[in-house]
């Protein structure tokens, strides 16, 4: 057992390379604004003096590279296209000065002090003690950056992610929403992989800031509910690792800033649920929990209301489909405003009401502009409706998940409904037996916009689309949607991190 403990707790901490905000050191980085999730850019990938930076969509070129080095109190930022330096224009310590490239000569307008600043960091001129902010606080790409005054403006919080890696920092406020109806991906959805990695974080919990969990806290192992409900407690930096499954009426509270992993492939709770409320910064993988009665607690297998940043990854959630739809509730609800979410390699099976974002058609004023989901390879097997139904959210993506319906089971169902003016792109899914895969409304909500393209059909109905969907802000590859049958029920669920 020993030895399979510290195989889990080398995982926990493995998974987090090159997702969390790198913390201040030599190297080359990405430099991202934590209000726009857009990247400290040399305009046109110039090699002159004086041309003032900007910020731009991160793609990886060698002009939104900046290479860090020990100077004065702080750091060089040298760009990576021209090996010129970030400095303050005619090194004045007025506010509203560009922040432009020049010939390096180590002068204290050149050097850049990196003040943490909640999961950001300020960076902060040596020479003016100003902050390095885009002009009029702007979100825009193509935004011009400038030196002002320091102060908690989401515009002037900005993270470091070491070049090369997966972008993981978005809007901390609501970004400018356009509609498109044609999203898409950075690589071919049908010409990708039929088997790529299931391990790693992608989508939506790599926005905000980034997802990390509990790492760099103290790792706890509990081996009952009461002591896994005294090590969840509290918003500081910690590991949990389950071993055992824990019988339960009541929800399980968890604390901002932690992770939860089970150990082997039958640690969890049946009975109760997982509280994830008014808390971010929380990961969730490897546990299996069923059979959560619609009056224990929230009645969920996992419950987020007004979660941010949470990572759901390699659970099997369930219940039955004998009891009908009321007896118990949801499998995975995510509600309140929560927003930077990622649910990926997941079995949600033998349930009625498997997944549902957005409460009620009258949260209007909590969720718009929220409830940004990331659904990948994960199996919905028998789940009668939710998979998810949306409210609100725009972009919901859905992709590379793998749709299931047992021919036994003939009570009303679909896969994936978009109401109440959310956006939802589908897209590399493969459906099996599913009559309806997706739904333009539902009940008495009003209706939604969904993007279909790519799937693979086997058995199953035509898609509802309409409208259009807000673009995916982060990078993603996507796998050939006639192999997620395959690769899905092969790594998705628990057991198999």
């Amino acid at each position: 057992m020993i030895g399979t403990l510290a195989g889990v707790a080398a995982l926990v901490g493995g998974v987090f390379t090159g997702v969390s905000n790198a913390a201040p050191g030599a190297g080359a980085y990405r430099i991202v604004n934590g209000a726009s999730g857009l990247c400290l850019t040399v305009p046109g990938g110039s090699t002159s003096d004086g041309v003032q930076l900007t910020v731009s969509a991160c793609n990886g070129a060698s002009n939104q590279t900046w290479n860090l080095s020990t100077q004065g109190s702080g750091f060089r930022l040298a760009a990576g296209n021209s090996g010129k330096c970030a400095g303050v224009k005619d090194a004045s310590t007025s506010a509203g000065k560009a922040v432009q490239q020049e010939s390096c000569t180590a002068a204290a307008s050149q050097t850049w002090e990196l003040v943490a600043s909640g999961s950001n960091y300020r960076v902060v001129n040596a020479n003016s003690d100003k902050c390095l902010n885009t002009k009029d606080n702007s979100t825009s790409s193509g935004a011009l950056v400038q030196q002002n005054s320091c102060d908690s403006v989401a515009t002037k919080q900005w993270s470091l992610q070491p070049a090369g890696s997966q972008p993981t920092s978005t809007p901390t406020t609501t970004p400018t929403r356009t509609p498109t109806t044609s999203p898409t991906p950075t690589t071919s959805p049908t010409g990708g992989p039929t088997t790529p990695p299931t391990a790693g974080l992608i989508g939506w919990a790599t926005q905000g800031g980034g997802t990390t969990g509990g790492a760099g806290g103290a790792t706890t192992t509990v081996t009952s509910l009461a002591a896994l409900t005294d090590a969840l407690k509290g918003d500081a930096r910690k590991i949990v690792q389950v071993n055992g499954n824990f019988t339960c009426s009541e929800d399980v509270r968890v604390g901002g800033n932690t992770t939860i992993v089970g150990v082997g492939a039958n640690s969890g709770l049946t009975g109760c649920g997982l509280n994830i409320r008014d808390v971010s910064n929380v990961i969730v993988r490897n546990l299996k929990i069923s059979k959560v009665r619609a009056g224990n607690g929230n009645g969920d297998a996992i419950h987020l209301d007004n979660a941010q940043r949470v990572w759901i990854d390699h659970n099997d959630l369930s219940s039955d489909t004998s009891h009908g739809t009321d007896y118990y509730d949801g499998l995975l609800d995510i509600t309140h405003g929560s927003d930077y979410v990622t649910v990926s390699w997941n079995k949600l099976h033998d349930h009625v009401k498997c997944s549902l974002v957005g409460h009620s058609d009258k949260n209007s004023s909590e969720d718009s502009g929220r409830l940004r989901v990331t659904y990948h390879h994960n199996a919905f097997q028998t789940c009668g409706q939710r998979n998810p139904r949306v409210r609100f959210g725009n972009p919901v993506h859905v992709f590379n998940n793998y749709y299931y319906k047992d021919p036994s089971y003939t009570d009303y169902s679909y896969g994936i409904a978009s109401t109440c003016g959310a956006g939802v792109l589908v897209e590399g899914n493969y459906f099996e037996n599913i009559a309806e895969p997706t739904h333009t409304s539902e009940g008495s909500s009003p209706g939604g916009s969904i993007v279909a393209r790519n799937n693979h059909f086997v058995n199953s109905g035509t898609p509802q689309t309409a409208g259009g969907v807000a673009s995916i802000p982060y990078a993603y590859t996507m796998d050939n949607p006639s192999g997620v049958k395959a690769n899905v029920l092969a790594n998705a669920g628990t057991g198999k991190i």
